[in-house]
């Protein structure tokens, strides 16, 4: 079979590989990232506009940096323009920014010019005429904040991918400052390390290992002297991983018979890295993939070969859409553990198992690595600046590459700016640093963060890293539920970013709005908490993340309740994780002193952008409220220690009041699905299916009114959406001062013609609807 990634293919690549792509924006600081396949020295440009965007005007900031190089083919850059004097961006206005590429002395290159290629001829990346890409910041006031939200995007997932359907609310308010949408945060699983498809580990496999130049040798445990110290991507093939990954990688994925999901996981550092251009940019992508029987061997691994690649096409057909939205809105993100692998950091059992295998700690640190350069170096560009750690990962990058793979010492410094926990010598076991009763993966001094906090005229975005900073029950089993952030994490991410509550950057407004990103939910659904403790009773935690979910943790979820409250009134927790979307609000309740003081808590769930399964498209129906419709729910609390308890019935309120007074209570509502509408460009969706899929559409809508369950009638649910959406989120104030949240969520109608449609939730979030 002929090699896809040939030298004359990758010659034939435009310069610009991925992107680019808006990153941290402030009023005084612009980044852009970008991935290319030489070296260039990047000067953006961030001009001022006229006639709402129109026209380019005035050149404001400028900055430049030269990329590092990464591969062979990949040189990759965040460059930041800053304003060089008092100069600040508002927030009422269009801004343009434009990038410039300097190769050497006599060759530079345009953005047109370097998006494009004899198989890309015309790259659009613009909304006006200009062809520059173009962004607002978030405004002054909170009732013009727009803000969209999502997760869980898997190439070869069921349905649609939703993504694209932020260059549709993009294109349709370009020209209005206070319409289009100003931030967007992904909040997990942006790439999937496994339950990867087939036919994507062989094209990201071998894009990888092209675009590095070299092969990587991973290395495994020698059980007999003739057993092999390393494999190269090549020899672990397509669908015949699965066996490595648990056994030598020690990855939990692929337990209790569901190896399909390890059977083709990432393992090397190109495998991730192509995997992030791959999921942003069509260019990579080869013009045709193998059929099934050309590479696999069995009639029913073949006909799964041949599904994924549909699936996969038609995820590569909207690809446009996405690359073009992600250049005109600011970007931020956060992992969750399919960014490296299923149950990522879990539990300390899981820790123990795969950081302490030579091939698990090396899967861990190249899927970290890829995230600090594809998405961390943009969420906080200071902590990639010169002299600063993240600049030093970088270059320690570059030099790894240089020597291909072989440096042990440039591995070493890897390992400890990224944080991977040093591995102790006499056990070859990741070390842990003890804090109170718990247990937390040692660090470096010098370790990148991952977390951060946004702060914009009206409103500030905590985005907390519930992964690595995980408190570990000393005194219970390895696999215990942990705390999701550890004592020194609640310090650090959570409390210290709140108590700058009087902190007023310059030229900003009074703070409106508090939002927190928790990638995984404070709460769910009622029947998944039943099926965690069950599975919990039983010591079988993996493959149904026993232990990822804030309340099978009671005293870790009071502590964050707590800790928030004592500083705001009203918080926003944006959240994904679970492949459904929902509204939930929590009224919290502190009692002292014989007053009560309350404060709202309102949790907008976004997720999946492209994962949605059977289960998840029945709970979007009619049929979940009918059966198992959702319950308000209570909770009693304390603060010292903190701890709280679910009151299911007066009976056993009056029980806990015997042994303790509480301190607090807290009512948790869901809240309803209106009925759903379309939206204003859902009908123009001519861009949306390949041809294959649309002549199949066309065939199964003369039979949509026998399919019944398919028509909107059924589909409005009340409490959930199932099927793949994205969120937007923004606000309404009255004339007395009286605010609500409201989340849109967009998703594909199942009925035909197909439109995009969306579901709305609203809730209460108002000073004046709380008493003192």
């Amino acid at each position: 079979m002929k090699h896809p990634f040939s030298d004359e293919f990758l010659q034939e690549l435009p310069l610009i590989l991925a992107g680019p792509i808006l990153q941290h924006t402030e009023s005084d600081a612009v980044t852009v990232w970008i991935a290319l396949k030489r070296p260039c020295e990047v000067v953006l440009q961030v001009y001022d506009t006229a006639n709402r965007g129109e026209l380019i005007t005035n050149l404001l900031f400028e900055g430049r940096r030269r990329t590092f190089a990464l591969g062979k083919f990949l040189h990759i850059v965040a460059v930041t323009a800053e304003s060089a004097g008092s100069h600040l961006l508002s927030s009422d206005r269009i801004y343009a920014y434009d990038l410039q590429f300097i190769e050497s002395s006599t060759q530079q290159q345009t953005l047109a010019t370097a998006l494009c290629s004899r198989r890309f001829p015309a790259v659009n990346i613009s909304y006006f005429d200009h062809q520059k890409p173009t962004f607002a910041l978030p405004p002054t006031d909170l009732q013009d904040l727009r803000i969209v939200h999502g997760s869980c995007r898997k190439p070869h997932g069921d349905g649609f991918d939703a993504l694209p359907i932020l260059d549709c609310l993009i294109e349709s308010a370009a020209n209005q400052p206070n319409k289009r949408p100003h931030q967007l945060f992904l909040t997990g699983d942006q790439i999937y390390g496994d339950d990867v498809a087939d036919p994507l580990l062989w094209v990201s496999s071998q894009l990888g290992d092209a675009l590095l130049g070299w092969e990587e040798q991973l290395p495994v445990t020698q059980y007999t002297a003739a057993d092999p110290s390393y494999y190269t991507p090549k020899q672990l093939l397509p669908g015949h991983r699965a066996d490595i990954a648990t056994h030598q990688a020690g990855f939990t994925a692929g337990l209790h018979n569901k190896t399909a999901k390890v059977s083709s996981h990432l393992l090397s550092l190109g495998e991730y890295y192509a995997s992030y251009i791959l999921s942003w940019s069509p260019a990579c992508w080869p013009s045709s993939i193998p059929q099934g029987h050309e590479v696999m061997h069995g009639h029913r691994v073949s006909r799964r070969w041949d599904k994924e690649v549909r699936d996969m096409q038609q995820f590569i057909h909207t690809l446009w859409k996405v690359r073009r939205a992600l250049a005109n809105v600011p970007m931020y993100s956060i992992f969750d553990d399919h960014d490296v692998s299923d149950d990522w950091n879990l539990n300390q059992a899981w820790c123990l198992r795969v950081l302490g295998q030579p091939l698990g700690r090396r899967t861990v640190q190249n899927a970290l690595l890829a995230y600090a350069v594809f998405q961390a170096w943009g969420n906080t560009p200071q902590q990639f600046a010169a002299g600063q750690p993240g600049e030093k990962l970088l270059q320690a990058a570059a030099d790894w590459s240089a020597s291909g793979g072989m440096n042990g010492a440039v591995e070493n410094a890897i390992a400890r700016y990224l944080g991977m926990p040093p591995l102790n010598p006499s056990t070859n076991l990741p070390e842990f640093v003890q804090y109170d009763a718990v247990l937390v993966l040692d660090r470096a001094p010098e370790a990148l963060t991952w977390h951060y906090t946004i702060r914009s005229f009206c409103h500030e975005v905590i985005v907390l890293d519930t992964r690595t900073w995980r408190g570990y029950p000393a005194d219970q089993k390895p696999i215990a539920p942990p705390m999701l952030l550890s004592p020194p994490a609640f310090s650090q991410q959570l409390s210290q970013p709140l108590e700058q509550v009087n902190h007023k950057p310059k030229g900003r407004s009074q703070l409106q709005a508090t939002f927190v990103i928790a990638p995984t939910n404070l709460f769910g659904l009622e029947v998944i908490d039943w099926i965690h403790h069950w599975h919990l009773k039983r010591d079988k935690v993996y493959g149904v993340d026993v232990g990822d979910a804030w309340n099978i943790n009671y005293e870790a979820l009071a502590q964050f309740l707590t800790t928030l409250f004592e500083q705001r009134r009203q918080v926003i927790v944006l959240s994904g994780d679970i492949h459904y979307s929902s509204v939930v609000r929590l009224t919290y309740t502190k009692k002292s002193f014989g007053s009560e003081k309350k404060s709202i808590l309102v949790q907008l769930t976004a997720s999946a952008f492209k994962n949605e399964e059977k289960i998840t498209e029945i709970i979007h129906t009619r049929l979940k409220q009918w059966l198992l419709p959702e319950k308000n729910r209570q909770w009693i609390g304390w603060k010292n220690p903190p701890y709280m308890l679910e009151i299911s019935s007066r009976k056993a309120y009056r029980e806990s009041l015997a042994h303790r007074p509480p301190e607090w209570h807290g009512l948790m509502e869901w809240v309803h699905r209106k009925i759903t509408k379309t939206a204003e460009f859902g009908t123009n969706v001519s861009w949306l299916m390949t041809a294959e899929q649309h002549a199949k559409n066309l065939k199964w809508e003369l039979f949509q009114y026998f399919t019944f369950w398919k028509l909107p009638w059924f589909q409005d649910g009340r409490e959930v959406v199932g099927l793949n959406n994205l969120a937007l989120v923004h606000f309404e104030i009255d004339n007395n001062n009286s605010s609500k949240v409201i989340q849109d969520l967009y998703w594909f109608s199942t009925w035909y013609p197909i439109e995009i449609v969306y579901s709305r939730f609203e809730s209460e979030l108002s000073h004046s609807k709380l008493t003192t």
